[in-house]
């Protein structure tokens, strides 16, 4: 016997072609780890943490150095609501940013209460709602500019609704949020008393002329808002997995408490190592999103010399490329397998982002990689589509 929640899952994509481009030696713009983008100094910090130690469990809440770090970076950067600073005692560390959505989600949804939330998705969220008892309520963005449809978002509030999962800068689609459609958002969860989850762990991954304004930072959303970042996006170290919650008492207290029964707490030496890259490594983070800027142009440039049908994306790791060029009618799933086998490239078929009857001509690539690995990615391809 097994939960039918979890039983009904398949293995995850990204899982499903990291493997394929294993067996096939494949260059892998598929899965979301960024590559030669790692901070020398913040890797030797945490050896140095790791031999200094502590050792044994810290409190389940984070260690106080890197509570009082993530709160004074929140205030440096986004600031809170009305502006008023976050403070230590609002932040609760977590085991990735995936475990805090997780805590957060099994915190605030009671069975048969309804969530809102924005396709294409992260792949996580749904099965967490539905074994929470969540009903969930989707809107579809849609491409190539994925605005906002206003009257579809405010037909999917009701009596009912509790919570909106809102991703922005947004995987996969790299969509950042404007003002005005937070502010459109703001109105209706007021109107429906809702609280929202806002997983924001590229908030400093946003490009060109862009700014990223967390929804929190609206008149009245901070008391509604928990706000979810992730070291291992700030520093381009996703196997760290070291990430937090940020919230007033009323949603982090419950959140806590849903945290305490997951993980409990995380490596001290990691959190010890991310407090001091927060403080010291601030030149780092703010110039990350330049370096990924070039790299994100030179991907889709390639692309579209390739044929590709290249999307613009604000901010994240990703770009998302239309195939119906180049791909004689075949799916996006069909069309990535080719992709590995053939040209020897790993992507990521958009419709994985859907609950279900989704676009079939996207997909999606990774940018954070090294210039060498875009540039072998690029002439594999051209080799099959040049």
């Amino acid at each position: 016997m097994a939960n039918s929640v979890f039983a009904a899952c398949g293995t995850t994509i990204f899982e499903t072609m990291s493997r394929l481009a294993q067996a096939h030696g494949a260059v892998n713009l598929g899965q979301g780890f960024p590559e030669g983008l790692e901070p020398p100094a913040l890797i030797e910090r945490l050896a140095a943490a790791a031999a200094e130690g502590p050792h044994q469990y810290p409190s389940m809440m984070g260690l106080p150095e890197l509570r009082a770090a993530i709160a004074a970076h929140e205030a440096a950067h986004w600031g809170r609501a009305n502006g008023a600073e976050a403070v230590p005692e609002a932040v609760m560390v977590t085991s990735g940013a995936t475990e805090a959505l997780a805590a957060c989600l099994f915190a605030l949804i009671e069975p048969g209460d309804e969530v809102v939330l924005f396709e294409p998705l992260y792949d996580s969220y749904l099965p967490i709602i539905r074994r929470a008892g969540g009903v969930p309520r989707l809107v579809r963005l849609e491409p190539p500019h994925w605005s906002l449809p206003r009257q579809a978002l405010a037909a999917a509030f009701g009596p009912r609704t509790r919570v909106v999962v809102l991703n922005s800068p947004g995987n996969p689609c790299g969509k950042v949020w404007e003002e005005d459609e937070l502010s459109f958002l703001a109105g209706l969860m007021e109107a429906h008393d809702a609280v929202a989850v806002c997983d924001e762990v590229y908030e400093h991954l946003v490009y060109g002329d862009r700014r990223h304004l967390g929804l929190a930072g609206l008149p009245g959303m901070a008391a509604r808002c928990a706000k979810i970042g992730s070291a291992g996006k700030v520093f381009s170290l996703t196997g760290w997995k070291v990430g937090w919650v940020v919230a007033e008492p009323a949603l982090l207290t419950p959140i806590a408490k849903a945290h305490q029964y997951l993980t409990f707490t995380t490596a001290p030496a990691l959190q010890r190592a991310v407090a001091w890259g927060l403080e010291h490594q601030r030149d780092y983070y703010q110039g990350l999103a330049g370096v990924l800027q070039a790299r994100r142009d030179r991907l889709s440039a390639g692309l579209a010399r390739l044929g590709f049908g290249v999307l613009e994306t604000a901010g994240s790791y990703f770009l998302s490329a239309d195939i119906r060029p180049l791909s004689g009618g075949g799916d996006d799933r069909a069309f990535c397998t080719r992709l590995i086998e053939e040209a020897g490239v790993a992507a990521i078929p958009v419709s994985a982002f859907y609950d279900s009857a989704p676009p079939t001509h996207l997909v999606r690539f990774c940018f954070a990689k090294t210039d060498a690995m875009i540039d072998e990615a690029l002439a594999r391809l051209g080799r099959v589509f040049g």
